[in-house]
């Protein structure tokens, strides 16, 4: 009896697996789900977990061993996307930025979004001249800190908190004056959203980079917002296509196609390089999704769309959830009192606000843990009695991990759209948390595939990969693999290679198989049966059908015929 218990207790654990997922204030949701379960279940736990409605905006992601990020789909199971054994780490954030974010119906999800649009911010993704820059930091500084006050906050304070990947001394001068000449009394809730609004109107609101190269080799970033598809190269936009305009997208290995027709029946095609095929179905699937979510006007108008024009071969993919325009319609709706929300307390990690509804996790892996606090610790001295959460620069370190840089002067003579002073390159980001001196040398280092140091950094944190202290194995490509397995992520790879090319074989086989068996149907139906049929008749009529059926199929026929009544009696002999 006690043995039948044990089985039974050892196969329901066999049956469920942990799942952390991190949120974007940097605490951890942890939860155990059935070995079956579908992305929406994970989903729906974490919205009600954060008392969210309007969630559509919202999605999961992960990275897989490869260090290729990915989104949940929440119509398939979890066990199945993931390409890592369990326990699963994942993170939430937001998938489909709103076009209007000071249109969303509770504050609730405007702060979600904002901790964001931070997030963005503080890793170079999001771009702008030093006038807004200043302004979006300063509104940050008074939903975290609050009015200026002299006691708390003495001179330079600004400089201990870190805004964007790089700072200028005139640009910190500049913060702090705003701060305390013409934000007095906002609320936190009114500097969110006059922060919302701010990055809504800058060029790169929405901008997830996916690192490509164009038919020249020069490197480019390639992303999806609200507006429509953009492509960023240097501190400029070089393409914008409106989602109306965009006809088609496209990818075949690493090559991905944008069809779209402009004004004037005018037809392009633009064509860009991702670094693997992986990344190229990634940057495919944002793009339909995206498509579908801000340019249909019902879910009912999304269709199965196929990577390939052969129906057989390439990838296809379906949107699965609501659009934009009956996401608003839902939050219209919506009628409750408004969740309560939190903001304040400090979290030794990257930086975000909490929302408090449990016991607050740091997300910062263990070997950077200490270094992390420590540096914060020096920062926070003159700060003690402040509640913030924007990443806090050490005094005495700060030089070492993080280089000034003045404003650029730019030249926009060509007429392309400048969207800020510096140049579109996330890699101008730093670690995604202050360390200690000796680790800047790895984050400089760190760059994998000729993609951005920041993207990779916030992969790592995201995906929890181990760094510095851990011990592990170096893949081919000079990726630290989890300890022990090192060389399993470029078998994997292999083996999800030679998949898809059996695949695609066997897929060819069936449409070949099938086509002519259609064919045999078809001649055994003009020359056996006596269906009088229009087009039948005109084809039997013809002269090169009645030289093919007397020449060819009528011997054809009387050798099958012999054969079978040979192979009849042979057996019946026997």
């Amino acid at each position: 009896m006690l043995s039948r218990l044990m089985s039974g207790s050892i196969r329901n654990l066999e049956r469920e697996y942990s799942c952390t997922v991190r949120l974007l204030d940097d605490t951890e949701y942890t939860c155990t789900i059935q070995r079956d379960a579908k992305g929406q279940y994970l989903f729906d736990l974490i919205c009600h977990h954060l008392n969210l409605l309007e969630k559509d905006y919202f999605g999961i992601r992960y990275v897989d061993p490869d260090k290729q990020r990915h989104w949940l789909e929440f119509t398939k199971s979890i066990a199945k996307q993931m390409k890592s054994q369990p326990p699963f780490t994942m993170c939430l954030r937001v998938k489909f930025y709103p076009p209007d974010p000071a249109a969303l119906k509770e504050e609730i999800t405007r702060y979600l979004v904002f901790l964001q649009i931070k997030r963005d911010l503080y890793h170079g993704r999001l771009l702008c001249k030093t006038s807004d820059a200043a302004m979006l930091a300063a509104y940050i500084l008074q939903a975290e800190i609050g009015d200026y006050d002299p006691g708390k906050h003495p001179e330079g304070y600004s400089s201990k908190f870190q805004f964007f990947p790089k700072h200028s001394e005139k640009l910190e001068r500049r913060i702090a004056e705003i701060h305390k000449t013409e934000l007095i009394g906002q609320t936190p809730e009114t500097s969110e959203l006059n922060f919302l609004q701010k990055a809504q109107m800058l060029e790169t609101y929405g901008v997830d980079p996916h690192p490509c190269k164009d038919v020249s080799g020069n490197p480019a970033f390639l992303a999806f917002t609200p507006s429509g598809f953009v492509v960023l190269q240097g501190n400029k936009r070089v393409h914008f296509l409106k989602w109306n305009e965009v006809t088609k997208l496209k990818f075949e290995g690493k090559t991905f196609h944008i069809y779209a027709n402009q004004k004037e029946d005018k037809k392009i095609i633009l064509t860009y390089f991702a670094p693997t095929p992986e990344a190229c179905k990634h940057l495919w699937k944002c793009g339909v999704e995206n498509q579908a979510f801000y340019k249909l006007e019902k879910s009912s108008q999304v269709r199965t769309v196929s990577s390939s024009n052969l129906f057989f071969k390439g990838s296809r993919f379906r949107y699965s959830g609501r659009v934009a325009k009956e996401v608003m319609e839902q939050s219209a709706k919506i009628k409750r009192e408004p969740p309560e929300i939190h903001r304040a307390g400090l979290v030794p990690s990257r930086s975000c606000p909490s929302i408090t509804h449990g016991p607050r996790l740091s997300s910062v892996p263990r070997t950077r843990r200490r270094a992390v606090h420590i540096s914060i610790m020096e920062g926070l001295e003159s700060l003690r009695d402040s509640a913030h959460s924007t990443p806090v620069r050490s005094v005495s370190h700060g030089d070492s991990f993080m280089p000034r840089s003045r404003s650029l002067v730019t030249d926009n003579s060509d007429g392309t759209a400048v969207i800020s002073d510096e140049a579109y390159s996330p890699s101008d980001s730093v670690l995604p948390t202050p360390v200690a001196e000796h680790s800047l040398e790895l984050s400089i280092a760190r760059h994998i595939n000729g993609a951005p140091c920041s993207i990779e950094e916030e992969k790592e944190s995201e995906a929890g990969t181990p760094t510095g202290g851990d011990t592990g194995e170096l893949g081919p490509d000079g990726r630290l693999l989890s300890p022990g397995r090192g060389g399993e992520a470029s078998s994997l790879s292999g083996v999800e290679q030679v998949k898809k090319f059996v695949l695609s074989v066997l897929r060819l086989l069936l449409v070949t198989i099938g086509l002519l068996f259609v064919l045999l149907l078809l001649l055994i139906a003009l020359t056996e049966s006596d269906l009088d049929i229009a087009f039948l008749r005109d084809i039997r009529q013809t002269p090169e059908f009645e030289q093919f059926h007397y020449e060819y199929f009528c011997p054809l026929r009387r050798w099958f015929a012999c054969k079978f009544r040979w192979l009849g009696s042979h057996l019946i002999n026997k």
